[in-house]
């Protein structure tokens, strides 16, 4: 660090003025000690500069030209040592304060101008604290170039100059002087790499404009980084602001994947479409498409962003993610764990000792259904398993029917839906195994193939809307379980999609008064998942409405939760839109008013990092509850929600939620668990695994359940061993209590999710992008979680589907330019921040090298191991094209 221009030695700076009007007893002995301790050369400059003050203040114009000259020349060609101030400044203290009375007297004139100069650079280091005296004489002096002065002055300046404007803007006086000194400034900085420093300054005088024309070629790339980064902590809404200058010049650049993932930050489908009609490679559009698939939204390519018929097509099947399942199964292939598991190979019993293994032998419907979701997750896109896809004999009619009866009633529609899970991504082998379900004559098995069918096509769009089709008439049956079934198949299959017809099939159920509690609980969700993130008012009224009409019997029920969650989803992420309906939201009844509010809250600011509504849920946390409030649950979810958005955040969230465990009251302990979930979600951070670790032997079951399935979720598709071995020694430890072990074994089931190729992250893109239907699947699972006992402990266990809109393959596929696999040597390691610093650092740490394809653990980042491959995407994460580089020479 630079000492500040003018911290230090502006209190050093009076003290000598001090001794110069008051002379002290016997100045000619101290004096004579001080030279003493000189150099003889230090000596000589010292009396030069001392003959150059006299010659200023003569007469003759000529001698005070050639005087200013040479005292310039001095303070010019002097360097300094990054601790000390240069020798001439320090020889010229004594006589600041002469050469700023001279400079009164003197009559307008070149050399009055070139002596200002002087004292410009002088007040370097002498004027006090808070005169901005640097930046006077400055405005007074010469219009010479003032980066000869050396970079510490330019960066004085700029500090007073960010004072001077603040000052300016209060008083409303102009700033026309100010803003030429700023372009000169900033022009310094880009030709000097300090480009943060350039930016800095235009923030404050808030005219980032001006950078557009200062960037070139050589520090765009630096700037667009500094800018990005910079916006995760500026308040609204400058970080937009930011952003958007950051997108321009992307675009200038011609840096089109990165201005692509600006406007997905940015949630600018304008930005998106101007992206693709800007590039004119077929390649690039393609990885572009690949962005998109990942974010998952839905977009439409029209015949003005691809001309040709056939590549529009191949390039929607990329939107739609139409070939993510053949990616993974390569994926998998290549790391060799086809092959199926069963829930044995997970739970590993014949590691424990004696008791606990022998009391896993017993057949309870309890004990299948666990089996049931472990086998789901374990398998989950794979397509094969050893439960529900066995091939069938003729003669028994089919072993997958075998193992769906050694359920009990909803147990059976989580075994049907399960399938989905297994053939996940697959829609046309998924649909044709999953049809055999509908001719059954059980409701439960009908509503878990409706359900399955909605997994099927999570985050696979296709035009033929297979998922539609077969839900849309089970929608208004009889049987409020099939109507779950197909409700929630639709929200999971359309989520994000915002599809005009769903929610024409959807709102009448939500209005009319007959339809049980539960059906309207999850249409609402369902409602919330499509149209996520989209502000949509009418949803938004229907579900107001609903609400409304509840009875004070239905409004302490459970599923009535699920709500004001439906609501919240419609504005995750939108921050400011969500004033209007919070204000309607005053209105409720009493017993879900405050619930509702902190709902929305969560929701609007999700991933937003903003400090404030921290703050305000926090206050929320520390208010004593009354019998039979509750809003105190989804509160400490806002916390994790809003301040997942960046790294620094996200620790301190996890240690105010330490302090909550430890003076909250107990509703607040039971949601602490599910709220370190969402902030490591698929990343086992060693502190928060211990605390979890510690929560799950806690004497409140409910603490304790929370805190098992948070234990899954942290260490969800990674297989981390200590996570597994925790779980393997609390399956001995609770082996006599059927709830806590349900919950023992589905955290071991997502330890393993997907063999550990799969992770549910939202955020992707080095932790840039969020995906808010990911988002929106994690919140709606986790606020089933506060109602453990109602939801995922009692008949409404199909709510741990939800995690599907989470799941994506966390690897990186190279693939080349006609999208076949490619093979080549990448180096993975831990992600460094580069952000401001120069030159071109190295951007990963303890590097292993592999290759493609690989998996990514959170916090890792890959590069090229090789020049031969130029890749079309600035981030090597999931599918990455790679193009042969031109200039590429073997080596012999």
């Amino acid at each position: 660090m630079t000492p500040e221009p003018n911290g230090a030695s502006g209190s050093g700076a009076t003290r000598e003025e001090a001794t110069v009007k008051v002379p002290a007893k016997d100045p000619k002995k101290k004096d004579e000690k001080k030279d003493d301790d000189l150099s003889d050369e230090d000596l000589a400059l010292k009396q030069q500069l001392e003959l150059y003050v006299e010659r200023v203040q003569d007469a003759d114009p000529g001698l005070q030209k050639a005087a200013l000259e040479s005292m310039r020349q001095e303070i010019r060609t002097s360097t300094s040592s990054m601790t000390s101030v240069p020798k001439p400044l320090k020889f010229l203290r004594p006589h600041y304060g002469t050469l700023k009375a001279y400079y009164e007297t003197m009559g307008d004139s070149d050399l009055k101008k070139y002596l200002a100069d002087i004292l410009s650079v002088l007040a370097l280091t002498m004027s006090a604290e808070g005169e901005r005296e640097s930046l006077k004489y400055r405005l007074l002096g010469s219009e010479g170039d003032i980066g000869s002065w050396g970079h510490e002055y330019v960066r004085n300046l700029a500090g007073e100059i960010a004072q001077e404007y603040a000052k300016r803007q209060s008083e409303e006086a102009g700033i026309d002087d100010l803003m030429e000194l700023v372009q000169q400034i900033v022009a310094f900085h880009m030709k000097h790499n300090a480009e943060p420093e350039a930016v800095d300054l235009l923030m404050e005088v808030e005219d980032l404009d001006l950078l557009i024309e200062h960037v070139d070629n050589t520090n765009f790339k630096r700037t667009c980084l500094y800018l990005t980064s910079a916006a995760k902590y500026l308040p609204g809404p400058d970080d937009l602001l930011v952003l958007d200058i950051a997108y321009m010049i992307d675009i200038k650049f011609e840096e089109y994947a990165n201005a692509l993932q600006i406007a997905l930050y940015l949630d600018n489908l304008q930005y998106v479409k101007q992206v693709f009609t800007a590039c004119d490679d077929v390649l690039r559009k393609k990885q572009f498409c690949y962005i998109l698939g990942r974010q998952g939204i839905t977009f439409e390519l029209d015949e003005e962003m691809c001309a040709d018929d056939e590549e529009r097509y191949a390039m929607q099947d990329i939107i739609n993610n139409a070939k993510l399942s053949e990616g993974y199964l390569a994926l998998a292939r290549d790391i060799e764990v086809m092959e199926a598991k069963s829930p044995e190979d997970i739970y590993k019993a014949h590691l424990l000792d004696g008791r606990a293994s022998a009391g896993a032998s017993v057949d309870s419907a309890r004990q299948n259904l666990a089996a049931t979701f472990v086998n789901a997750f374990v398998n989950a896109g794979f397509g094969q398993d050893k439960l529900m896809t066995v091939p069938s004999d003729a003669a028994t009619g089919g072993s997958s029917g075998n193992w769906l009866f050694k359920n009990k009633e909803h147990g059976k529609a989580s075994a049907a839906a399960s399938l989905g899970m297994i053939l996940l991504w697959d829609v046309d082998s998924g649909l044709a195994q999953i049809d055999k379900y509908f001719h059954s004559n059980d409701n439960y098995v009908i509503a878990g193939a409706l359900l399955g069918v909605g997994i099927v096509n999570c985050s696979v769009k296709n035009d033929c809307d297979p998922a539609l089709a077969l839900l849309a008439d089970y929608v208004d049956k009889e049987d409020p379980f099939i109507r779950i079934g197909a409700i929630m198949g639709l929200g999971v299959a359309y989520a994000g999609a915002q599809n005009e017809q769903i929610r024409g099939k959807l709102m009448p159920i939500l209005s009319d008064s007959k339809t049980p509690l539960d059906v309207v609980a999850f249409t609402s969700i369902s409602l919330g998942l499509i149209y996520v993130g989209s502000c949509n008012e009418e949803v938004a009224q229907a579900i107001i409405f609903a609400l409304m009409d509840r009875s004070e019997a239905e409004l302490q029920d459970p599923l009535t939760k699920f709500l004001p969650l439906g609501l919240g989803l419609l504005y995750l992420g939108k921050q400011e839109s969500v004033e209007a309906t919070a204000e309607v939201s005053k209105t409720f009844n009493e017993k879900i008013r405050k619930y509702c509010d902190m709902t929305l809250l969560s929701c609007a600011y999700a991933g937003t990092g903003n400090v404030l509504k921290v703050q305000n849920l926090l206050g929320n946390c520390a208010q004593h509850l009354e019998k039979g409030e509750n809003y105190q649950g989804p509160a400490v979810l806002g916390i994790a929600m809003v301040s997942m958005a960046e790294e620094l955040g996200l620790d301190m969230a996890i240690r105010t939620l330490e302090h909550l465990l430890q003076y909250g009251e107990q509703n607040i302990r039971r949601s602490v668990p599910l709220a370190l979930a969402l902030l490591c979600i698929s990343n086992p951070k060693v502190n928060v695994m211990d605390t979890l670790s510690r929560l799950s032997h806690d004497t409140d079951s409910e603490v304790a359940s929370a805190a098992i399935i948070s234990l899954g979720l942290i260490g969800a598709g990674t297989n981390n061993a200590r996570i597994a071995g925790m779980l393997r020694n609390l399956s001995s430890y609770y082996y006599k209590d059927a709830t806590l072990l349900f919950c023992v074994r589905l955290a071991q089931g997502l330890v393993h999710l997907g063999k550990g190729l799969l992770t549910l992250n939202p955020y992707h893109s080095d932790r840039f992008l969020l995906s808010p239907v990911a988002l929106a699947g994690l919140v709606t699972f986790l606020h089933a979680c506060l109602e453990m006992k109602a939801m995922v402990l009692g008949r409404y266990h199909i709510v741990l589907y939800f995690l599907v809109l989470a799941m994506q393959p966390r690897m990186l596929m190279t693939v080349d330019e006609n999208l076949k696999p490619l093979s080549v040597p990448v180096r993975v390691g831990q992600a460094v921040d580069v952000v401001g610093q120069a030159g071109r650092p190295k951007t990963i740490t303890g590097f292993q090298t592999h290759s493609t394809p690989v998996l990514l653990a959170a916090g890792d980042r890959a590069e090229l191991a090789t020049e031969k491959y130029i890749p079309l995407s600035p981030i090597l994460e999931g599918f990455v094209i790679l193009k042969e580089n031109p200039d590429y020479q073997e080596e012999s």
